[in-house]
């Protein structure tokens, strides 16, 4: 074997992966790399809102007691400033009354069976007349329907103290004030929701339906009812018109469009459908109408 040759052909494959890798010697200096230029300052975040005290559980002796703790609430600056701004200013048509301008209690029988549960207390409707669903369209067509169905005394919901008297049924609202462009936030919601859990818990001896309007008012009484230790299951129920579900405790849990003037108007919602609807809960919560 030829020693010295297969060193050189060593040497010239090293040299050649040599030469592969190096870059050429052009004789002049390397180029200097630019400076970066620096980067701007982030602006500052801005500080997120308060977020509202939520009011604690109360153990409170009845549901009137409820009602004039939820008169008092002040516990959403927005909704706070809200209402009390639409109270003051007024529309034209209402000029000449005093517009209640505080949270929406509950309305209905403390014993009630079944439970109505829909957003939200009207600017001009719940926000100046201090009942809910009463003043507006959408109580009027609430209102209404649970006449024909025999669960209201009258046809009609103006003003407190109008003679009006609901049987076996109480309406209420995971928000209990009026909120600008119907639309509370989710914290505002979920503030609220305190209120609701103790509603829920103070009727739980007769209560044997919920009749929740809207998917918005759905989301709400779902986590309500489990703080209220009613068995909610998981996964969830879905909302959709005539949706009904049994809890494991025996509850019925049922779903309606809301009465919003969207869904009547455009007959989504029909006074038929509507009428079903509480037909149903009310046979579903053993709901008798007083004899005519």
């Amino acid at each position: 074997m030829d020693v010295s040759r297969s060193a050189e052909g060593a040497e010239g494959a090293e040299g050649v992966e040599g030469a592969g890798r190096a870059r050429p010697d052009h004789g002049d200096p390397p180029a200097e790399r630019p400076e970066r230029p620096e980067r701007p300052e982030r602006p500052e975040r801005p500080e997120r809102p308060e977020r509202p005290k939520r009011p604690e559980l109360a153990d409170l002796a009845d549901l009137a007691a409820l009602d004039r703790r939820i008169t008092d609430c002040r516990a959403c600056p927005r909704l706070v400033a809200w209402r009390e701004e639409v109270a003051a200013t007024k529309r034209a048509a209402y000029a000449e009354w005093t517009y209640w301008g505080r949270p929406v209690p509950g309305f209905g029988p403390p014993d009630a069976p079944l439970l109505i549960v829909g957003l939200a207390p009207a600017a001009h409707g719940g926000n100046r007349t201090g009942r809910m669903f009463t003043g507006d369209r959408s109580g009027d067509v609430l209102y209404q329907a649970l006449y024909d169905v025999g669960l209201a005394s009258q046809p009609t919901s103006v003003a407190v103290g109008d003679g009006l008297e609901l049987y076996g049924v109480r309406i209420t609202a995971p928000v209990h004030c009026a909120p600008p462009d119907n639309r509370p936030t989710p914290v505002e919601r979920d503030t609220c929701r305190a209120w609701l859990v103790d509603e829920l818990r103070l009727l739980r001896p007769t209560l044997r339906a919920v009749l929740v309007l809207g998917a918005y008012g759905w989301q709400a009484t779902l986590p309500a009812l489990a703080e209220a230790g009613r068995p909610v299951p998981r996964p969830r129920p879905a909302f959709a018109h005539g949706a009904h579900v049994r809890l494991a405790d025996g509850l019925h849990l049922l779903g309606c469009y809301h009465v919003s003037q969207r869904n009547t108007f455009t007959g989504r919602l029909t006074p038929e459908m509507l009428r079903e609807s509480l037909r149903t809960a009310a046979r579903a919560a053993a709901v008798e109408a007083p004899d005519p």
